[in-house]
């Protein structure tokens, strides 16, 4: 057995982060995932070209995109031009034969492509159908364009709350709410895929960037609600100063977490060698705590910045005391409880050897999820799909030769459009830059591709970035 969902099919139309978070995760957990793209690949494979981000790394001799790799682990891949009615009628035996569609291109791009839940339910009613938007379907921005940084961290309030008062509203990590909308899609999909097996019908489901961040920020939102809004967390005088950052002498710092502070505050004393203080009438409850949280930060910010984080940790822990130090993400990649836990998980890629991916975090003991294959290159299993929905060589000839798949999934334009996302995404180009001025910049940087070609992939990629919602018609010019 493979995982638990084993014998579930899935088409995933994702792009970037979300929709293809939430696939990894359904793949992990042993459905079948097969990842659509158009034939110059989804945005994140030029994403990850872009100077100084690093996502298309040397690694063990070979070039990786490691994000592509994190987000589209075990699935197959399949590449349509959905422009040709060809490669929608291959796109329909698919449908025909699926559990789930899900994707997070623009709603308008998916009814143009006649891929919307009434034309897609039409061929399979048992389909269940889970569409990402921005802000939502209906509503004044409904059709605003929005990545997480926008929709679920900006809009929601969550980057006003977060950061010290007075200071600068703080960006996110990347794709960090993105996979955090993946995680409710894929309770979505499974929740409508129990609902089916009881009444025989598929479901529309419908999530949002917007409405994951308000409810990710739901305590400070319901607090709004009732009119009495929560202030942002002040380091220098919280509410409780036993839930608060701390540095140390090595200039490292420790997070206090200990929300019954009553409970916690004789422990406290004892770690940091101030029992005197547990009955002083300061601090000896959590009301004076509050009414003098200022001197008692102060006290606290000058004991822990008198010995190391390893220090520390010794004596918290020996005190019972609820904290952890504040890791970097290099610490996380050796820390031997992540280790423990299986938080990473080796596979073997074609190109960089053996390299190791995030696992999902959700641990199966009798039927564990498992990373069994690399991400596909573009389109890299279309034939052996094709294959499989009745199509023989000569169908899948036809197909080629119409222009709705590749030649090759091994064709070195293929790669080349992987690379061709820093042309739309670095600072190279203002704003309103033309294909002319944009070809012309390829042309330099790739001086042994044929010209026509490297229009034609150009064409392909400028066509799936606006059917993706994700870049405004550009001019020929």
């Amino acid at each position: 057995m493979v995982g638990l969902l084993e014998g579930i099919k899935v088409i995933d139309m994702g792009h970037v982060v979300a929709i293809p978070a939430a696939g990894a995760t359904l793949a992990d957990w042993g459905a079948e995932v097969i990842k659509l793209e158009p034939l110059s690949g989804e945005m994140a494979r030029g994403i990850g070209t872009l100077p100084g981000r690093g996502r298309v790394v040397e690694y063990a001799g070979g070039e990786v995109n490691w994000d592509v790799q994190m987000l589209n682990r075990n699935k197959r891949g399949l590449a349509l031009d959905l422009k040709k009615l060809s490669a929608k009628e291959a796109l329909g035996k698919l449908v025909a034969v699926s559990d789930v569609f899900m994707s997070n291109y623009e709603s308008s791009a998916l009814r143009r492509l006649g891929l919307d839940y009434t034309s897609l339910s039409k061929i399979n009613p048992r389909l269940v159908y889970a569409v990402l938007s921005g802000y939502g379907t209906v509503g004044p921005d409904k059709d605003q364009r929005g990545f997480d940084y926008s929709a679920a961290w900006a809009h929601s309030g969550m980057q006003y709350l977060i950061g010290e008062p007075g200071s600068p509203p703080p960006p996110q990590r990347a794709g960090m709410m993105d996979r955090v909308v993946g995680a409710h899609a894929v309770g979505g999909i499974l929740a409508a895929l129990i609902g089916r097996q009881r009444s025989g019908r598929g479901q529309e489901l419908e999530f949002s960037l917007y409405q994951t961040g308000v409810w990710t920020l739901a305590s400070d939102i319901q607090s709004a609600l009732i009119g009495q809004p929560m202030p942002k967390h002040d380091r220098t005088q919280p509410r409780n100063p036993l839930w608060n950052t701390y540095r140390t002498a090595d200039d490292r710092w420790l997070w206090l977490s200990m929300l019954q502070s009553d409970n916690h505050w004789p422990d406290v004393c004892r770690a940091i060698g101030r029992p005197e203080l547990e009955t002083d009438p300061r601090f000896n409850g959590m009301e004076a705590r509050t009414t003098n949280s200022a001197e008692l930060v102060s006290l606290l910010d000058a004991v822990f910045a008198s010995s190391t984080i390893e220090e520390w940790e010794r004596r918290l822990r020996a005190n019972d005391c609820i904290f952890s130090r504040i890791q970097t993400p290099q610490e996380v990649t050796t820390d031997p409880q992540a280790l423990a836990n299986g938080f990473f998980a080796d596979i073997d890629h074609p190109v960089g050897g053996e390299m190791k991916l995030v696992s999902t975090p959700v641990n199966f003991r009798q039927d564990p999820a498992t990373i069994r294959a690399p991400a596909p290159e573009v389109g890299q299993h279309t034939e052996e799909i094709l294959l499989e929905l009745g199509y023989d060589w000569d169908g899948i000839a036809a197909l080629k030769e119409d222009g709705a798949i590749l030649f090759n999934a091994d064709d070195g334009s293929v790669f080349l459009l992987e690379h061709l996302g820093w042309a739309l995404y670095s600072n190279h180009f203002e704003k309103e830059a033309t294909k002319g001025e944009m070809l012309s910049s390829l042309k330099e940087h790739y001086p042994d591709q044929e010209p026509g070609q490297l229009e034609h992939d150009l064409d392909e990629f400028l066509a799936s970035l606006e059917a993706s919602g994700c870049i405004q018609k550009v001019e020929t010019g």
